[in-house]
């Protein structure tokens, strides 16, 4: 293959991979939607070594198992974010929710009603 054919080939991956990465972040909110209802922490520890030993089972190289599971390691840490910031930003919905104080600061004006 010539250097621009394998380029192509990396470029198809990398749109592959980006929609599983998506994929996985809305199977993670969904996640923490659940973890919220049922006052379960966002950070599982013994989930993610459930997660890195799949992973390396999984791996049939070229990539060292450390490298992949320092890929994996960045992944989840992402993830985890993602379910916090949204679980934030739905607290702060619900408290911004109609039958708020009168005078509250409005979130799209930052002005008092």
């Amino acid at each position: 293959m010539t250097l621009e054919e394998l380029r192509d080939q990396i470029d198809v991956l990398d749109r592959q991979l980006v929609e599983l990465l998506s994929e996985r972040a809305r199977a993670a909110l969904r996640i923490g939607h659940l973890k919220a209802a049922t006052q379960l922490p966002v950070y599982e520890p013994a989930r993610e070594k459930v997660i890195y030993s799949n992973v390396r089972a999984a791996n049939k190289g070229p990539l060292p198992d450390i490298e992949l599971t320092h890929i994996y390691e960045r992944i989840i840490d992402v993830m985890r974010c993602l379910q916090k910031d949204e679980l934030a930003s739905e607290k702060n919905a619900q408290a911004l929710a109609p039958g708020r104080a009168a005078g509250a600061e409005t979130p799209e004006t930052g002005k008092k009603q």
